[in-house]
Protein backbone atom coordinates (compact mmCIF):
# COMPACT_ATOMS: atom_id res chain seq x y z
CA UNK A 1 0.00 0.00 0.00
CA UNK A 2 1.44 3.37 -1.01
CA UNK A 3 1.74 6.17 1.54
CA UNK A 4 -0.70 8.31 -0.46
CA UNK A 5 -3.33 5.55 -0.16
CA UNK A 6 -3.35 5.77 3.62
CA UNK A 7 -5.88 7.76 5.59
CA UNK A 8 -5.32 9.29 9.04
CA UNK A 9 -7.22 6.42 10.63
CA UNK A 10 -4.52 4.11 9.29
CA UNK A 11 -2.04 5.86 11.60
CA UNK A 12 -3.34 3.83 14.54
CA UNK A 13 -2.76 0.59 12.66
CA UNK A 14 0.71 1.70 11.58
CA UNK A 15 1.58 2.77 15.12
CA UNK A 16 0.52 -0.59 16.52
CA UNK A 17 2.54 -2.40 13.85
CA UNK A 18 5.57 -0.18 14.51
CA UNK A 19 5.22 -0.85 18.26
CA UNK A 20 5.38 -4.56 17.41
CA UNK A 21 8.69 -3.99 15.62
CA UNK A 22 7.45 -3.63 12.02
CA UNK A 23 10.11 -1.42 10.43
CA UNK A 24 8.06 -0.89 7.28
CA UNK A 25 5.18 0.54 9.31
CA UNK A 26 7.53 2.99 11.04
CA UNK A 27 9.09 3.89 7.67
CA UNK A 28 5.62 4.68 6.29
CA UNK A 29 4.87 6.89 9.31
CA UNK A 30 8.17 8.70 8.73
CA UNK A 31 7.41 9.21 5.04
CA UNK A 32 3.96 10.50 5.85
CA UNK A 33 5.12 13.05 8.43
CA UNK A 34 8.72 13.87 7.38
CA UNK A 35 7.88 16.94 5.29
CA UNK A 36 5.55 18.36 7.96
CA UNK A 37 8.15 17.86 10.68
CA UNK A 38 10.89 19.42 8.56
CA UNK A 39 8.71 22.44 7.68
CA UNK A 40 7.93 23.12 11.34
CA UNK A 41 11.59 22.80 12.28
CA UNK A 42 12.75 25.00 9.40
CA UNK A 43 10.27 27.73 10.20
CA UNK A 44 11.38 27.71 13.82
CA UNK A 45 15.14 27.72 13.25
CA UNK A 46 15.38 29.19 9.73
CA UNK A 47 18.25 26.95 8.67
CA UNK A 48 18.09 23.91 6.37
CA UNK A 49 20.82 21.87 8.07
CA UNK A 50 19.49 22.54 11.55
CA UNK A 51 15.96 21.70 10.44
CA UNK A 52 17.17 18.39 9.01
CA UNK A 53 19.02 17.62 12.24
CA UNK A 54 15.95 18.47 14.31
CA UNK A 55 13.73 16.32 12.11
CA UNK A 56 16.10 13.36 12.38
CA UNK A 57 16.40 13.79 16.14
CA UNK A 58 12.60 13.99 16.42
CA UNK A 59 12.11 10.71 14.58
CA UNK A 60 14.79 9.06 16.71
CA UNK A 61 12.92 10.22 19.81
CA UNK A 62 9.60 9.09 18.32
CA UNK A 63 11.03 5.64 17.59
CA UNK A 64 12.38 5.33 21.12
CA UNK A 65 9.18 6.61 22.74
CA UNK A 66 6.71 4.86 20.44
CA UNK A 67 6.16 1.87 22.75
CA UNK A 68 4.85 4.30 25.39
CA UNK A 69 2.65 6.26 22.97
CA UNK A 70 -0.91 5.87 24.29
CA UNK A 71 -2.68 7.72 21.51
CA UNK A 72 -4.15 10.42 23.78
CA UNK A 73 -3.19 12.89 21.04
CA UNK A 74 -3.00 12.27 17.32
CA UNK A 75 0.37 11.02 16.11
CA UNK A 76 0.93 14.24 14.11
CA UNK A 77 0.25 16.40 17.16
CA UNK A 78 2.61 14.30 19.26
CA UNK A 79 5.33 14.54 16.60
CA UNK A 80 4.83 18.33 16.27
CA UNK A 81 5.29 18.68 20.03
CA UNK A 82 8.55 16.74 19.87
CA UNK A 83 9.82 18.80 16.90
CA UNK A 84 8.89 22.09 18.56
CA UNK A 85 10.53 21.10 21.84
CA UNK A 86 13.77 20.07 20.11
CA UNK A 87 13.78 23.24 17.98
CA UNK A 88 13.11 25.51 20.95
CA UNK A 89 15.87 23.84 22.94
CA UNK A 90 18.25 24.23 20.00
CA UNK A 91 17.30 27.92 19.64
CA UNK A 92 17.95 28.53 23.32
CA UNK A 93 21.36 26.88 23.06
CA UNK A 94 22.32 28.82 19.92
CA UNK A 95 20.79 32.13 20.93
CA UNK A 96 24.17 33.85 21.17
CA UNK A 97 25.41 32.77 17.75
CA UNK A 98 25.56 35.41 15.05
CA UNK A 99 22.85 35.58 12.42
CA UNK A 100 23.51 34.42 8.88
CA UNK A 101 24.76 37.17 6.57
CA UNK A 102 24.53 37.39 2.82
CA UNK A 103 27.95 37.64 1.22
CA UNK A 104 28.89 40.55 -1.03
CA UNK A 105 29.01 38.20 -4.04
CA UNK A 106 25.48 36.95 -3.28
CA UNK A 107 24.24 40.53 -3.02
CA UNK A 108 25.92 41.51 -6.30
CA UNK A 109 24.41 38.48 -8.06
CA UNK A 110 20.93 39.44 -6.87
CA UNK A 111 21.48 43.08 -7.80
CA UNK A 112 22.37 42.15 -11.38
CA UNK A 113 19.39 39.84 -11.65
CA UNK A 114 16.88 41.05 -14.23
CA UNK A 115 13.82 39.90 -12.28
CA UNK A 116 12.89 43.00 -10.34
CA UNK A 117 9.51 41.61 -9.23
CA UNK A 118 11.11 38.44 -7.92
CA UNK A 119 13.68 40.55 -6.08
CA UNK A 120 10.95 42.66 -4.46
CA UNK A 121 8.99 39.53 -3.49
CA UNK A 122 12.11 37.86 -2.08
CA UNK A 123 13.03 41.03 -0.23
CA UNK A 124 9.56 41.28 1.31
CA UNK A 125 9.70 37.60 2.28
CA UNK A 126 13.09 38.15 3.89
CA UNK A 127 11.69 41.06 5.91
CA UNK A 128 8.72 38.97 7.04
CA UNK A 129 10.98 36.07 8.01
CA UNK A 130 13.32 38.43 9.86
CA UNK A 131 10.39 39.95 11.77
CA UNK A 132 9.15 36.45 12.59
CA UNK A 133 12.55 35.40 13.92
CA UNK A 134 12.78 38.54 16.07
CA UNK A 135 9.66 37.52 17.99
CA UNK A 136 9.91 35.81 21.36
CA UNK A 137 10.11 32.05 20.92
CA UNK A 138 6.56 31.16 21.97
CA UNK A 139 4.98 33.89 19.85
CA UNK A 140 7.01 32.71 16.86
CA UNK A 141 6.06 29.07 17.47
CA UNK A 142 2.36 29.91 17.76
CA UNK A 143 2.35 31.95 14.54
CA UNK A 144 4.21 29.24 12.65
CA UNK A 145 1.99 26.43 13.87
CA UNK A 146 -1.28 28.34 13.59
CA UNK A 147 -0.87 30.40 10.41
CA UNK A 148 1.87 28.75 8.42
CA UNK A 149 0.97 25.14 9.23
CA UNK A 150 -2.77 25.75 9.51
CA UNK A 151 -3.26 24.02 12.85
CA UNK A 152 -6.20 24.91 15.09
CA UNK A 153 -5.64 26.79 18.33
CA UNK A 154 -6.50 23.59 20.20
CA UNK A 155 -3.85 21.63 18.26
CA UNK A 156 -1.27 24.37 18.87
CA UNK A 157 -2.16 24.33 22.57
CA UNK A 158 -1.72 20.55 22.65
CA UNK A 159 1.67 20.80 20.96
CA UNK A 160 2.94 23.61 23.18
CA UNK A 161 1.20 22.20 26.25
CA UNK A 162 -0.72 25.38 27.05
CA UNK A 163 -4.34 26.52 26.99
CA UNK A 164 -6.13 27.81 23.90
CA UNK A 165 -6.35 31.19 25.63
CA UNK A 166 -2.58 31.30 25.99
CA UNK A 167 -2.20 30.38 22.32
CA UNK A 168 -4.57 33.19 21.33
CA UNK A 169 -2.67 35.67 23.52
CA UNK A 170 0.70 34.75 22.01
CA UNK A 171 -0.82 34.84 18.52
CA UNK A 172 -2.36 38.28 19.05
CA UNK A 173 0.80 39.77 20.56
CA UNK A 174 3.09 38.20 17.95
CA UNK A 175 0.99 39.36 14.99
CA UNK A 176 0.74 42.84 16.51
CA UNK A 177 4.55 43.05 16.85
CA UNK A 178 5.04 41.80 13.30
CA UNK A 179 2.52 44.32 11.94
CA UNK A 180 4.37 47.13 13.72
CA UNK A 181 7.78 45.96 12.51
CA UNK A 182 6.57 45.53 8.93
CA UNK A 183 4.48 48.74 8.67
CA UNK A 184 7.05 50.27 6.31
CA UNK A 185 6.25 47.55 3.72
CA UNK A 186 2.62 48.74 3.46
CA UNK A 187 3.50 51.52 1.04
Amino acid sequence: MAVADLSPRDDKQLIEQAKDGDRDAFRILMQRYMKQAYNVAHRLVGDHDSAEDITQEAFIKVHAALPGFRGDAEFGTWLHRIVVNIALTKKRLEKNKTERHVSFDDAREVATNDHHDALVTNERQAHVEQALHELPTLQRAVIILRHLNGLSTKQVGDILQCSEGTVKTHLFRGLKKMKTRLAYLQS
